[in-house]
Protein backbone atom coordinates (compact mmCIF):
# COMPACT_ATOMS: atom_id res chain seq x y z
CA UNK A 1 0.00 0.00 0.00
CA UNK A 2 1.46 3.44 -0.87
CA UNK A 3 2.56 5.65 1.98
CA UNK A 4 0.24 8.43 0.85
CA UNK A 5 -3.06 8.29 -0.95
CA UNK A 6 -4.86 11.25 -2.46
CA UNK A 7 -7.66 12.47 -0.21
CA UNK A 8 -11.25 11.84 -1.25
CA UNK A 9 -13.06 14.75 -2.78
CA UNK A 10 -16.04 14.72 -0.43
CA UNK A 11 -18.03 16.99 -2.72
CA UNK A 12 -17.89 14.42 -5.51
CA UNK A 13 -18.46 11.48 -3.18
CA UNK A 14 -17.35 7.94 -3.89
CA UNK A 15 -16.81 7.24 -7.51
CA UNK A 16 -16.34 3.85 -9.13
CA UNK A 17 -13.06 2.28 -8.09
CA UNK A 18 -12.38 4.80 -5.32
CA UNK A 19 -10.47 3.39 -2.36
CA UNK A 20 -12.61 3.16 0.80
CA UNK A 21 -11.74 5.49 3.66
CA UNK A 22 -10.99 2.56 5.98
CA UNK A 23 -8.32 1.32 3.55
CA UNK A 24 -6.79 4.76 2.96
CA UNK A 25 -6.49 5.38 6.68
CA UNK A 26 -4.76 2.08 7.43
CA UNK A 27 -1.59 2.90 9.45
CA UNK A 28 1.73 2.47 7.73
CA UNK A 29 3.69 2.10 10.98
CA UNK A 30 3.05 0.75 14.46
CA UNK A 31 3.20 4.29 15.84
CA UNK A 32 -0.07 5.07 14.06
CA UNK A 33 -1.92 2.04 15.40
CA UNK A 34 -4.75 2.88 17.81
CA UNK A 35 -5.37 0.42 20.62
CA UNK A 36 -3.67 -2.93 21.32
CA UNK A 37 -1.20 -1.26 23.67
CA UNK A 38 -0.70 -4.59 25.45
CA UNK A 39 0.89 -5.91 22.24
CA UNK A 40 2.89 -2.82 21.30
CA UNK A 41 4.98 -2.05 24.38
CA UNK A 42 8.74 -1.58 23.81
CA UNK A 43 10.45 -4.92 23.33
CA UNK A 44 7.22 -6.81 22.59
CA UNK A 45 7.34 -9.45 19.80
CA UNK A 46 5.46 -7.29 17.30
CA UNK A 47 7.61 -4.22 17.94
CA UNK A 48 10.76 -6.34 17.68
CA UNK A 49 9.52 -7.88 14.46
CA UNK A 50 8.83 -4.46 12.95
CA UNK A 51 12.19 -2.99 13.98
CA UNK A 52 14.31 -5.96 12.91
CA UNK A 53 15.26 -4.82 9.43
CA UNK A 54 18.26 -7.13 9.16
CA UNK A 55 16.48 -10.33 10.15
CA UNK A 56 19.01 -10.97 12.89
CA UNK A 57 16.29 -11.77 15.42
CA UNK A 58 15.00 -14.66 13.35
CA UNK A 59 11.65 -15.32 11.75
CA UNK A 60 8.96 -15.33 14.43
CA UNK A 61 5.57 -16.25 12.99
CA UNK A 62 2.49 -14.98 14.80
CA UNK A 63 -1.23 -15.71 14.84
CA UNK A 64 -3.43 -12.72 15.57
CA UNK A 65 -6.76 -13.61 17.14
CA UNK A 66 -9.45 -11.01 17.72
CA UNK A 67 -12.84 -9.60 16.69
CA UNK A 68 -13.33 -7.90 13.30
CA UNK A 69 -12.01 -4.36 12.97
CA UNK A 70 -9.45 -4.61 15.78
CA UNK A 71 -6.45 -4.15 13.49
CA UNK A 72 -5.18 -7.58 12.48
CA UNK A 73 -4.52 -6.62 8.86
CA UNK A 74 -3.31 -3.21 9.97
CA UNK A 75 -0.68 -4.71 12.28
CA UNK A 76 0.53 -7.10 9.60
CA UNK A 77 0.97 -4.37 7.00
CA UNK A 78 2.53 -1.94 9.49
CA UNK A 79 5.10 -4.58 10.46
CA UNK A 80 5.91 -5.30 6.83
CA UNK A 81 6.29 -1.61 5.94
CA UNK A 82 8.32 -0.81 9.05
CA UNK A 83 10.75 -3.67 8.58
CA UNK A 84 11.28 -3.22 4.85
CA UNK A 85 10.55 -6.88 4.19
CA UNK A 86 8.68 -8.19 1.15
CA UNK A 87 4.96 -8.37 1.93
CA UNK A 88 2.49 -10.82 0.41
CA UNK A 89 -1.17 -10.89 1.37
CA UNK A 90 -3.48 -13.86 0.84
CA UNK A 91 -7.03 -14.50 1.98
CA UNK A 92 -8.07 -18.01 2.93
CA UNK A 93 -11.44 -17.25 1.33
CA UNK A 94 -10.05 -17.47 -2.21
CA UNK A 95 -6.48 -18.82 -1.90
CA UNK A 96 -5.55 -22.49 -2.21
CA UNK A 97 -2.57 -24.77 -1.72
CA UNK A 98 -1.16 -23.79 -5.12
CA UNK A 99 -1.15 -20.11 -4.10
CA UNK A 100 0.63 -20.92 -0.85
CA UNK A 101 3.30 -23.01 -2.58
CA UNK A 102 3.88 -20.26 -5.12
CA UNK A 103 4.49 -17.78 -2.30
CA UNK A 104 6.85 -20.25 -0.62
CA UNK A 105 8.92 -20.74 -3.78
CA UNK A 106 9.20 -16.99 -4.38
CA UNK A 107 10.06 -16.36 -0.72
CA UNK A 108 12.83 -18.97 -0.81
CA UNK A 109 14.20 -17.45 -4.01
CA UNK A 110 14.14 -13.91 -2.55
CA UNK A 111 15.93 -15.07 0.56
CA UNK A 112 18.65 -17.00 -1.28
CA UNK A 113 19.23 -14.51 -4.12
CA UNK A 114 18.61 -11.16 -2.45
CA UNK A 115 18.65 -11.83 1.29
CA UNK A 116 15.10 -10.49 1.59
CA UNK A 117 12.66 -12.04 4.04
CA UNK A 118 9.02 -12.36 3.05
CA UNK A 119 6.12 -11.62 5.34
CA UNK A 120 3.04 -13.64 4.38
CA UNK A 121 -0.16 -12.24 5.78
CA UNK A 122 -2.91 -14.84 5.64
CA UNK A 123 -6.33 -13.48 6.53
CA UNK A 124 -9.04 -15.76 7.92
CA UNK A 125 -6.73 -18.73 8.37
CA UNK A 126 -9.57 -20.59 10.10
CA UNK A 127 -11.12 -21.07 6.65
CA UNK A 128 -8.12 -23.13 5.52
CA UNK A 129 -8.52 -26.89 5.70
CA UNK A 130 -5.98 -29.04 7.54
CA UNK A 131 -4.27 -29.92 4.24
CA UNK A 132 -4.06 -26.26 3.27
CA UNK A 133 -2.58 -25.33 6.65
CA UNK A 134 -0.09 -28.20 6.34
CA UNK A 135 1.25 -26.52 3.19
CA UNK A 136 2.40 -23.58 5.35
CA UNK A 137 4.53 -25.70 7.67
CA UNK A 138 7.74 -26.02 5.55
CA UNK A 139 7.99 -22.26 5.07
CA UNK A 140 7.35 -21.51 8.73
CA UNK A 141 9.58 -24.35 9.97
CA UNK A 142 12.56 -23.38 7.79
CA UNK A 143 12.16 -19.63 8.07
CA UNK A 144 11.43 -19.04 4.39
CA UNK A 145 8.55 -16.82 5.44
CA UNK A 146 7.33 -14.95 8.48
CA UNK A 147 3.71 -15.95 8.73
CA UNK A 148 1.27 -13.45 10.20
CA UNK A 149 -2.09 -15.18 10.26
CA UNK A 150 -5.35 -13.57 11.33
CA UNK A 151 -8.48 -15.24 12.65
CA UNK A 152 -11.71 -14.24 14.35
CA UNK A 153 -12.18 -17.79 15.67
CA UNK A 154 -10.44 -19.52 18.55
CA UNK A 155 -7.15 -20.85 17.06
CA UNK A 156 -7.25 -23.81 19.46
CA UNK A 157 -10.15 -25.14 17.40
CA UNK A 158 -9.40 -23.73 13.96
CA UNK A 159 -5.60 -23.91 13.53
CA UNK A 160 -3.65 -27.19 13.38
CA UNK A 161 -1.42 -27.97 16.37
CA UNK A 162 1.92 -28.08 14.43
CA UNK A 163 1.30 -24.55 13.16
CA UNK A 164 0.22 -23.31 16.59
CA UNK A 165 3.35 -24.73 18.20
CA UNK A 166 5.55 -22.93 15.68
CA UNK A 167 3.82 -19.57 16.07
CA UNK A 168 3.23 -16.99 18.75
CA UNK A 169 -0.46 -16.55 19.57
CA UNK A 170 -1.42 -12.92 20.25
CA UNK A 171 -4.93 -11.90 21.28
CA UNK A 172 -6.32 -8.56 20.10
CA UNK A 173 -8.95 -6.68 22.06
CA UNK A 174 -11.89 -4.61 20.88
CA UNK A 175 -10.96 -0.97 20.54
CA UNK A 176 -12.04 1.28 23.39
CA UNK A 177 -14.12 4.40 22.85
CA UNK A 178 -10.97 6.49 23.24
CA UNK A 179 -9.17 4.41 20.60
CA UNK A 180 -12.09 4.80 18.19
CA UNK A 181 -12.10 8.54 18.84
CA UNK A 182 -8.45 8.72 17.78
CA UNK A 183 -9.20 6.77 14.59
CA UNK A 184 -12.17 9.00 13.70
CA UNK A 185 -10.42 12.30 14.48
CA UNK A 186 -7.41 11.30 12.40
CA UNK A 187 -9.61 10.33 9.44
CA UNK A 188 -11.36 13.73 9.53
CA UNK A 189 -8.10 15.72 9.51
CA UNK A 190 -5.59 13.53 7.66
CA UNK A 191 -4.89 14.24 3.95
CA UNK A 192 -5.31 10.51 3.32
CA UNK A 193 -8.82 10.77 4.69
CA UNK A 194 -11.35 13.60 4.58
CA UNK A 195 -8.59 16.22 4.70
CA UNK A 196 -10.56 18.56 7.01
CA UNK A 197 -13.20 19.12 4.31
CA UNK A 198 -16.11 18.37 6.67
CA UNK A 199 -17.16 19.31 10.19
CA UNK A 200 -17.96 16.46 12.56
CA UNK A 201 -20.15 17.47 15.49
CA UNK A 202 -19.45 16.19 18.99
CA UNK A 203 -22.78 14.34 19.00
CA UNK A 204 -22.08 12.70 15.63
CA UNK A 205 -18.66 11.61 16.84
CA UNK A 206 -20.26 9.94 19.86
CA UNK A 207 -22.81 8.24 17.59
CA UNK A 208 -20.07 6.90 15.34
CA UNK A 209 -18.22 5.49 18.34
CA UNK A 210 -21.39 3.87 19.65
CA UNK A 211 -22.35 2.34 16.31
CA UNK A 212 -18.83 1.00 15.77
CA UNK A 213 -18.91 -1.33 18.80
CA UNK A 214 -15.13 -1.45 19.01
CA UNK A 215 -14.67 -1.97 15.25
CA UNK A 216 -12.45 0.67 13.61
CA UNK A 217 -13.42 -0.39 10.10
CA UNK A 218 -17.10 0.02 10.91
CA UNK A 219 -16.45 3.46 12.41
CA UNK A 220 -14.63 4.69 9.30
CA UNK A 221 -17.23 3.22 6.95
CA UNK A 222 -20.00 5.01 8.83
CA UNK A 223 -17.95 8.24 8.87
CA UNK A 224 -17.47 8.03 5.12
CA UNK A 225 -21.19 7.44 4.57
CA UNK A 226 -21.98 10.39 6.81
CA UNK A 227 -19.56 12.62 4.92
CA UNK A 228 -21.20 11.75 1.61
CA UNK A 229 -24.69 12.42 2.97
CA UNK A 230 -23.63 15.72 4.54
CA UNK A 231 -21.93 16.80 1.32
CA UNK A 232 -24.98 15.99 -0.79
CA UNK A 233 -27.23 18.13 1.40
CA UNK A 234 -24.80 21.02 2.01
CA UNK A 235 -25.65 24.36 0.40
CA UNK A 236 -22.61 26.44 1.31
CA UNK A 237 -19.60 26.22 3.55
CA UNK A 238 -18.16 23.03 4.95
CA UNK A 239 -20.59 20.10 5.11
CA UNK A 240 -21.58 19.34 8.71
CA UNK A 241 -21.94 15.72 9.83
CA UNK A 242 -24.57 15.54 12.57
CA UNK A 243 -25.67 12.49 14.52
CA UNK A 244 -28.97 12.51 12.59
CA UNK A 245 -27.03 12.39 9.30
CA UNK A 246 -24.90 9.50 10.57
CA UNK A 247 -28.00 7.54 11.62
CA UNK A 248 -29.64 8.24 8.25
CA UNK A 249 -26.51 7.38 6.27
CA UNK A 250 -26.06 3.99 7.90
CA UNK A 251 -29.82 3.31 7.96
CA UNK A 252 -29.99 2.96 11.72
CA UNK A 253 -32.44 4.66 14.04
CA UNK A 254 -30.79 7.23 16.26
CA UNK A 255 -30.59 5.52 19.63
CA UNK A 256 -29.46 7.55 22.62
CA UNK A 257 -27.10 5.30 24.49
CA UNK A 258 -23.86 5.96 26.30
CA UNK A 259 -22.00 2.77 27.14
CA UNK A 260 -20.45 4.48 30.15
CA UNK A 261 -23.33 6.75 31.16
CA UNK A 262 -26.82 6.75 32.63
CA UNK A 263 -28.45 5.06 29.64
CA UNK A 264 -26.10 2.09 29.96
CA UNK A 265 -27.08 1.52 33.59
CA UNK A 266 -30.77 2.31 33.07
CA UNK A 267 -31.19 -0.14 30.20
CA UNK A 268 -29.32 -3.01 31.85
CA UNK A 269 -31.31 -2.39 35.05
CA UNK A 270 -34.59 -2.53 33.12
CA UNK A 271 -33.39 -5.65 31.31
CA UNK A 272 -32.58 -7.54 34.52
CA UNK A 273 -35.82 -6.46 36.19
CA UNK A 274 -37.84 -7.53 33.14
CA UNK A 275 -36.25 -10.99 33.20
CA UNK A 276 -36.86 -11.21 36.94
CA UNK A 277 -40.45 -10.09 36.41
CA UNK A 278 -40.98 -12.78 33.71
CA UNK A 279 -41.88 -10.25 30.98
CA UNK A 280 -40.31 -11.85 27.90
CA UNK A 281 -41.29 -9.04 25.52
CA UNK A 282 -39.78 -6.34 27.71
CA UNK A 283 -36.61 -8.38 28.26
CA UNK A 284 -36.17 -8.84 24.50
CA UNK A 285 -36.84 -5.14 23.92
CA UNK A 286 -34.03 -4.09 26.24
CA UNK A 287 -31.76 -6.79 24.83
CA UNK A 288 -32.41 -5.35 21.36
CA UNK A 289 -31.61 -1.84 22.57
CA UNK A 290 -28.29 -2.95 23.98
CA UNK A 291 -27.35 -4.88 20.86
CA UNK A 292 -28.31 -2.03 18.52
CA UNK A 293 -26.44 0.44 20.72
CA UNK A 294 -23.26 -1.59 20.33
CA UNK A 295 -23.10 -2.79 23.93
CA UNK A 296 -20.31 -5.30 24.56
CA UNK A 297 -21.99 -8.72 24.07
CA UNK A 298 -19.73 -10.17 26.75
CA UNK A 299 -21.19 -7.70 29.24
CA UNK A 300 -24.71 -8.76 28.26
CA UNK A 301 -23.77 -12.44 28.55
CA UNK A 302 -22.30 -11.89 32.02
CA UNK A 303 -25.51 -10.23 33.19
CA UNK A 304 -27.56 -13.10 31.75
CA UNK A 305 -25.46 -15.62 33.70
CA UNK A 306 -25.85 -13.62 36.91
CA UNK A 307 -29.61 -13.41 36.39
CA UNK A 308 -29.80 -17.17 35.86
CA UNK A 309 -28.19 -17.82 39.24
CA UNK A 310 -29.69 -14.89 41.14
CA UNK A 311 -33.28 -14.80 39.90
CA UNK A 312 -34.01 -18.31 38.61
CA UNK A 313 -31.70 -20.27 40.85
CA UNK A 314 -32.85 -23.65 42.12
CA UNK A 315 -36.34 -23.14 40.70
CA UNK A 316 -34.74 -24.26 37.41
CA UNK A 317 -31.01 -25.09 37.71
CA UNK A 318 -30.89 -25.68 33.94
CA UNK A 319 -31.17 -21.91 33.46
CA UNK A 320 -27.56 -21.37 34.53
CA UNK A 321 -26.37 -24.11 32.16
CA UNK A 322 -28.17 -22.43 29.27
CA UNK A 323 -26.86 -18.98 30.24
CA UNK A 324 -23.26 -20.22 30.36
CA UNK A 325 -23.72 -22.01 27.04
CA UNK A 326 -25.03 -18.78 25.50
CA UNK A 327 -22.02 -16.86 26.82
CA UNK A 328 -19.67 -19.46 25.33
CA UNK A 329 -21.54 -19.32 22.02
CA UNK A 330 -21.19 -15.53 21.88
CA UNK A 331 -17.46 -15.90 22.49
CA UNK A 332 -17.09 -18.50 19.73
CA UNK A 333 -19.31 -17.08 16.98
CA UNK A 334 -19.17 -13.34 17.74
CA UNK A 335 -21.75 -10.83 16.61
CA UNK A 336 -24.19 -10.43 14.95
CA UNK A 337 -24.90 -14.20 15.13
CA UNK A 338 -24.24 -14.11 18.88
CA UNK A 339 -27.60 -12.41 19.33
CA UNK A 340 -29.32 -15.75 18.58
CA UNK A 341 -28.07 -17.73 21.61
CA UNK A 342 -28.49 -14.60 23.75
CA UNK A 343 -32.15 -14.37 22.73
CA UNK A 344 -32.69 -18.05 23.49
CA UNK A 345 -31.18 -17.69 26.95
CA UNK A 346 -33.18 -14.54 27.72
CA UNK A 347 -36.47 -16.18 26.70
CA UNK A 348 -35.65 -19.24 28.80
CA UNK A 349 -34.79 -17.17 31.87
CA UNK A 350 -37.78 -14.87 31.58
CA UNK A 351 -40.24 -17.75 31.29
CA UNK A 352 -38.58 -19.93 33.95
CA UNK A 353 -39.89 -20.15 37.54
CA UNK A 354 -37.99 -17.85 39.87
CA UNK A 355 -36.21 -18.25 43.20
CA UNK A 356 -33.41 -16.35 44.91
CA UNK A 357 -33.41 -18.67 47.94
CA UNK A 358 -30.00 -20.21 47.22
CA UNK A 359 -28.02 -17.01 47.13
CA UNK A 360 -30.07 -15.41 49.91
CA UNK A 361 -29.13 -18.41 52.06
CA UNK A 362 -25.47 -17.81 51.30
CA UNK A 363 -25.78 -14.11 52.11
CA UNK A 364 -27.33 -15.02 55.47
CA UNK A 365 -24.44 -17.39 56.17
CA UNK A 366 -21.92 -14.72 55.14
CA UNK A 367 -23.62 -12.24 57.49
CA UNK A 368 -23.12 -14.66 60.40
CA UNK A 369 -19.47 -15.20 59.50
CA UNK A 370 -18.84 -11.46 59.25
CA UNK A 371 -20.54 -10.98 62.63
CA UNK A 372 -18.17 -13.49 64.19
CA UNK A 373 -20.76 -16.25 64.49
CA UNK A 374 -18.79 -19.18 63.16
CA UNK A 375 -17.34 -21.23 66.02
CA UNK A 376 -14.97 -24.12 65.61
CA UNK A 377 -15.44 -27.03 63.26
CA UNK A 378 -16.84 -30.02 65.24
CA UNK A 379 -14.08 -32.51 66.08
CA UNK A 380 -15.67 -35.42 64.24
CA UNK A 381 -15.61 -33.38 60.99
CA UNK A 382 -11.97 -32.27 61.24
CA UNK A 383 -9.22 -33.69 59.05
CA UNK A 384 -7.78 -36.85 60.63
CA UNK A 385 -5.12 -37.65 58.04
CA UNK A 386 -2.14 -35.75 59.36
CA UNK A 387 0.14 -37.10 62.09
CA UNK A 388 -1.23 -36.58 65.58
CA UNK A 389 -4.76 -35.67 64.42
CA UNK A 390 -6.38 -38.81 65.81
CA UNK A 391 -4.68 -38.27 69.16
CA UNK A 392 -6.48 -34.93 69.27
CA UNK A 393 -9.78 -36.65 68.61
CA UNK A 394 -10.15 -35.46 65.05
CA UNK A 395 -12.56 -37.62 63.05
CA UNK A 396 -13.64 -39.62 66.09
CA UNK A 397 -17.32 -40.49 65.88
CA UNK A 398 -17.75 -39.37 62.27
CA UNK A 399 -20.48 -41.34 60.51
CA UNK A 400 -19.97 -42.11 56.84
CA UNK A 401 -23.25 -41.25 55.08
CA UNK A 402 -22.89 -43.97 52.44
CA UNK A 403 -22.97 -46.65 55.12
CA UNK A 404 -26.62 -45.78 55.74
CA UNK A 405 -29.37 -47.32 53.64
CA UNK A 406 -30.85 -43.84 53.29
CA UNK A 407 -27.55 -42.25 52.31
CA UNK A 408 -27.92 -39.74 55.15
CA UNK A 409 -27.42 -40.03 58.93
CA UNK A 410 -28.19 -38.06 62.06
CA UNK A 411 -25.07 -35.99 62.68
CA UNK A 412 -24.05 -32.48 63.68
CA UNK A 413 -22.38 -30.56 60.87
CA UNK A 414 -22.65 -26.94 62.02
CA UNK A 415 -20.46 -25.58 64.81
CA UNK A 416 -22.03 -25.63 68.30
CA UNK A 417 -22.59 -21.86 68.15
CA UNK A 418 -24.77 -22.22 65.04
CA UNK A 419 -26.51 -25.46 65.85
CA UNK A 420 -30.05 -25.33 64.43
CA UNK A 421 -29.38 -22.41 62.05
CA UNK A 422 -31.70 -22.38 59.01
CA UNK A 423 -30.15 -20.51 56.11
CA UNK A 424 -31.72 -22.16 53.08
CA UNK A 425 -35.45 -21.57 52.83
CA UNK A 426 -36.54 -23.02 49.47
CA UNK A 427 -39.63 -21.72 47.71
CA UNK A 428 -42.46 -23.71 46.16
CA UNK A 429 -41.56 -22.50 42.67
CA UNK A 430 -40.70 -24.94 39.89
CA UNK A 431 -37.98 -27.47 40.64
CA UNK A 432 -37.46 -25.95 44.09
CA UNK A 433 -40.82 -27.37 45.22
CA UNK A 434 -39.26 -30.84 45.04
CA UNK A 435 -36.05 -29.56 46.60
CA UNK A 436 -38.06 -28.04 49.46
CA UNK A 437 -39.80 -31.32 50.27
CA UNK A 438 -36.53 -33.25 50.08
CA UNK A 439 -34.61 -30.75 52.18
CA UNK A 440 -37.29 -30.89 54.89
CA UNK A 441 -36.94 -34.69 55.10
CA UNK A 442 -33.13 -34.50 55.10
CA UNK A 443 -33.11 -31.86 57.82
CA UNK A 444 -35.31 -33.96 60.09
CA UNK A 445 -32.98 -36.96 59.75
CA UNK A 446 -29.75 -34.95 60.11
CA UNK A 447 -30.98 -33.04 63.16
CA UNK A 448 -32.82 -35.95 64.72
CA UNK A 449 -36.26 -34.36 64.73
Amino acid sequence: MPDTIAPMDTRQGLRGGATPLAVRMRPTSLDEVAGQKHLLSPGSPLVSLASDKSGEQGAISVILWGPPGTGKTTLAQAIAHSSGRSFVELSAVNAGVADVRKVMEQALSNRDLYGVTTVLFLDEIHRFSKAQQDALLPGVENGWIILIAATTENPSFSVISPLLSRSLLLTLEQLSDDDLGIVIDRAVKDPRGLDDTVVLTKEARATLIRLASGDARRALTALEAGALSATASAIKGKPVITDEIVALAVDRALLRYDRQGDEHYDVISAFIKSVRGSDVDAALHYLARMIEAGEDPRFIARRVMISAAEDVGMADPQALVIAVAAADAVQYVGMPEGRIPLAEAVVYLATAPKSNAAYMALDAAIADVRAGNFGRVPKHLRDAHYQGAKRLGHGKGYQYSHDSDLGVVEQQYLPDELKGANYYRPTEHGNERDVSARWEKLRRIIRGR
